[in-house]
């Protein structure tokens, strides 16, 4: 670990936020209304947006039964239940997903912040891009529910989660246990198994082994091999009790990245037939492999709660790309390789109580999280997955330490307020292994002031006032560097730390019998925006940013075997600072929408049809280059059959429409060509696809 210890101030905030709460224990514990949303159960709904459920207008939870109402292309998917997030693809799908939400193209994760079973997704200082967060190894049929927040409002969380994060839990028993087939087009398998049983003693175990292939629709067959698994020991109650877990994934996959319109338009090359689901270079594609072991243990009595986790991670990547083909290297081709290595260690604790503060009803909080990272990142000139030059090669250590408290107090009967301070100190250490020049140490510190103020409820109907400060880090190495890698130019060094800020307006109703509905006007500025940089595959810092918009979400169950689901965001999104360039943010997509019905238990029948629509954004800074829109429309048909089997049909693009998943517009050079070309780059969406899954209980 890094010899740099944290300031001293910090601690003593941490201790002095622990004796107040000590404090106020010595007063009588009083029930006041939170925001802690395991207490809130709302029968019969597979969303807890109820009122009096929550601190902001854009904060769920999302149960499993409504996972299990629509089809899933990938794994990461399940994020799109989330209101306004849209998971797409640009690569092999062993690699972390796209993901769109508020006006962010956050590529593989970037400011917004995953969990899965208490474990960080999100990888800083990745070979691939700052935040990368790779939901390939969740498992759907194990989450038994799905807690999100949008905007820096939220005092525990940190970094990534300035526009938004979603914690992902896994359940510790099932009601049954069961094995599932899937089988589709284009050499599509999946088995998934789970089963728990109890052991006696309050003990209970659970385990789950996926397997799965698919070539995808690729010319170049894209070969995906996925193996994963976890077990699960847990013990106590919902009151008391503690859970260890041992996970463990590994993939192999070839990809057929972006390819440039020019191609495609042409229709051929090097005298063959050339179309959108072909590859220029045939050797791209990845391995990756997570392993980990975590425990957690928690106690309620309704007055006070605790809550520990601790993990441990093993992980590792290797990523073969090439987004301008022969540009750099004419004889060789542009092949690189990033990859990444890395354990992670690191625990959260949070404690809460009921007090009262000046006579008034209250709830505080406190809470530390740490992490280390001990990392081994590099890329490389490749050709066919062998490596002929290194650009980058370095060991980094990174620890960030999260502090934080916050205090809920019932003003009055109908306004309620929640004030959160947190405190983000972070150190790097850099040893640049291929440049010396590049090695060092650097620190990082940050206070992040949260305010909600929850009035009502009038009419079932409450209103929300949220700001705050939140942050993403900064790659390590950029924050040590001091010459460019590959040209040897000088180079400024980036802040360890980007501030955003953070406002939102909102409000949330059930005024009309049956329906879920809120709305949120927000906006979002950023100190540096992390930008992907198509041709280089990676994200760099950018220029100032601001982002408002508009959300408006609704659920609506008129009767018990019908619900519909609609979704609508609008985002204005710019740089902050005049750049001849222009100020529009490449890839910042301005509207969003889904909207499904569905039918669920009518005899052995039910039924869901989902439309998704992504909307245009800008290319480039000048709004020039646009991307297209594209409107996807899913169907799951599901009947129970004889004991307890049941046979799911999906149809993913039902209308079989030509969308691509993501465009880039950048340079790139063919083999032949003269010089370098300015192209908008696609990678496009799926075809038609069906998938027919058997499920059998027992």
């Amino acid at each position: 670990m890094s010899k740099n210890r944290f300031r001293p101030p910090l601690l003593a905030a941490a201790c002095l936020l622990v004796t107040s709460i000590a404090q106020a224990q010595a007063d009588r514990p009083v029930v006041v209304a939170t925001a802690v949303l395991d207490k809130v159960e709302v029968a019969g709904r597979h969303y807890d947006n109820a009122i009096g459920s929550a601190d902001a207008a854009s904060q769920g939870t999302i149960r499993a039964e409504l996972l299990k109402s629509r089809p899933a292309l990938r794994p990461g998917e399940v994020l799109e239940f989330v209101p306004g997030l849209i998971v797409t693809q640009h690569s092999g799908d062993g690699k972390a997903n796209q993901y769109f939400l508020r006006g962010f193209n956050l590529d593989h994760g970037t400011d917004f912040a995953t969990s899965v079973n208490g474990l960080p997704v999100n990888m800083p200082s990745h070979g691939h891009g700052q935040g990368y967060s790779d939901l390939n190894f969740l498992i759907p049929e194990l989450v038994d529910r799905i807690e999100y927040r949008k905007g820096p409002y939220f005092a525990k969380n940190g970094d990534f989660a300035a526009a938004g994060s979603a914690d992902i839990a896994y359940r510790n028993t099932l009601d049954e246990n069961f094995a599932a087939l899937t089988l589709g087009q284009r050499q599509f398998r999946r088995f998934v198994g789970a089963g728990s049983a109890a052991l006696g003693g309050g003990l209970n175990l659970l385990g789950a082994v996926e397997v799965q292939h698919n070539d995808g629709p690729w010319k170049l067959a894209e070969r995906l091999r996925k193996s994963n698994g976890v077990v699960k020991l847990s013990g106590g109650t919902r009151a008391e009790g503690w859970s260890a877990s041992v996970m463990g994934y590994d993939a192999k996959w070839t990809s057929t990245d972006q390819v440039p319109e020019r191609l495609i338009a042409a229709g051929t090359y090097n005298g063959q037939p050339f179309g959108r689901f072909d590859a220029i270079d045939t050797s791209d594609g990845g391995e990756t492999r997570r392993s980990s072991l975590s425990g957690e243990w928690h106690r309620n009595t309704g007055a006070e709660a605790t809550n520990v986790v601790a993990y441990a991670m093993n992980y590792r990547l290797k990523l073969f790309s090439n987004f301008t083909y022969a540009l750099e290297r004419p004889d060789d081709g542009d092949q690189f390789s990033q990859q990444d290595q890395r354990k992670v260690y690191g625990v959260n604790a949070s404690h809460a109580v009921e007090h009262r503060l000046g006579g008034l009803p209250a709830r505080s909080e406190v809470g530390l999280q740490l992490r280390h990272d001990r990392i081994r990142v590099g890329l490389y000139d490749t050709v066919e997955r062998r490596i002929i030059g290194t650009t980058r090669d370095d060991d980094v250590r990174e620890t960030q330490l999260g502090v934080y408290g916050q205090a809920s107090v019932e003003l009055t009967p109908w306004l309620r307020s929640v004030v959160g301070l947190r405190a983000d100190p972070a150190r790097f250490k850099v040893n640049s292994l291929s440049n010396a020049a590049n090695s060092g140490s650097a620190s990082a510190n940050l206070f992040s002031p949260k305010l909600s103020l929850i009035a009502g409820p009038w009419a079932k109907t409450e209103f929300f006032f949220n700001a705050g400060r939140g942050f993403h880090s900064n790659d390590a190495r950029g924050t040590t560097a001091s010459v460019d890698p590959r040209t040897g130019d000088a180079v400024d060094k980036v802040p360890g730390l980007v501030a955003a800020r953070g406002m939102e307006l909102g409000a949330r109703t059930e005024w009309v019998p049956g329906l879920q509905s809120s709305v949120a006007l927000w906006k979002l500025d950023f100190d540096s925006e992390l930008v992907y940089v198509g041709d280089a595959g990676a994200t760099e810092a950018n220029r100032q940013s601001k982002r408002h918009g508009i959300e408006w979400n609704n659920r609506y169950v008129p009767t018990p075997w019908l619900l519909i689901d609609a979704d609508l965001a609008w985002t204005h999104a710019r740089f902050a600072n005049f750049d001849a360039a222009g100020d529009r943010i490449p890839n910042a997509v301005d509207k969003v929408g889904s909207i499904a019905v569905t039918l669920r238990d009518l005899g052995p029948w039910s039924a869901s049809l989902q439309w998704r629509y992504l909307g245009s954004g800008s290319l480039i800074e000048n709004n020039s280059v646009r991307s297209r829109s594209s409107l996807t429309t899913n169907l799951r048909v599901a009947r129970k059959l004889w004991g307890k089997a049941e046979l799911t049909f999906d149809v993913f693009n039902l209308s079989n429409r030509k969308l691509n998943d993501i465009e880039y517009f950048y340079e790139s050079q063919l083999p032949g060509e003269a010089a370098p070309v300015a192209d908008r780059h696609v990678h496009p969406a799926e075809p038609r696809t069906v998938r027919v899954t058997l499920k059998m209980v027992f």
